[in-house]
């Protein structure tokens, strides 16, 4: 059976990344494709018990270290319970945020040791890394704006602040710029039907 695939879809809230993802869905099963959509932090329950936790306003005291691990703990029953069987099934695996996250937010965000998170991550993930990951990127206004018009309560993270998710869109900004061949850079302000034609086109180019 061949292998199946893996694209990652990241940004900041509000940056349309979640519906990009689910139009993609559906176009590629559509076309006969086989997909399996997730998020992080999520997925299999364990995951999912982390992610309450994780989000939680009640949690306001958590630690910059208990989060990153909390987070890449998630990943790892993520990546073993749901991920790599469904590539291994020869699926395409479309995840909602995933080791892009992790170096923008708490990386970038949280101020942690990136070589740090690299190592730790490449632990939790057993080097399994995205085919592609698109970061659909936006301005810290735009997105203020766009969660304002939704009227969505604010989580745990989503509390943090401008400046927080100013130095989480710099992260990854840098991610893009620095490795431009697995990383692809959207500007999130476009059309979602464009968006979606760019994404299909360069998921097929790769199969």
């Amino acid at each position: 059976m061949a292998r199946g695939f893996f694209f990652t879809f990241e940004g900041i809230d509000g940056s349309g990344k979640s519906t990009q993802l689910t139009r993609v869905a559906d176009a590629l099963r559509a076309r006969g494709r086989k997909c399996l959509v997730t998020r992080e932090p999520g997925g299999p329950a364990i995951s999912e018990h982390i992610r309450e936790i994780l989000i939680s306003p009640e949690n306001s005291q958590m630690c910059n270290e208990a989060e990153c691990l909390l987070y890449l703990a998630a990943r790892a029953q993520h990546i073993r319970e749901t991920i790599k069987p469904a590539i291994d099934r020869g699926e395409i695996v479309l995840c909602d945020r995933f080791e892009q996250a992790t170096f923008a937010y708490q990386g970038g965000g949280r101020g942690l040791d990136i070589d740090f998170l690299r190592a730790v991550n490449n632990f939790a993930t057993n080097g399994i890394t995205p085919d592609i990951t698109f970061i659909f990127d936006i301005s810290v206004e735009l997105s203020m704006e766009r969660l304002g018009k939704i009227g969505k309560g604010k989580d745990r993270i989503e509390s943090a602040g401008s400046k927080f998710f100013e130095r989480v869109r710099s992260g990854y900004l840098k991610a893009a710029s620095n490795n431009p061949e697995k990383i692809k850079l959207l500007d999130g302000s476009k059309e979602p039907d464009e968006l979606t034609e760019i994404v299909l086109e360069m998921i097929e180019e790769s199969f």
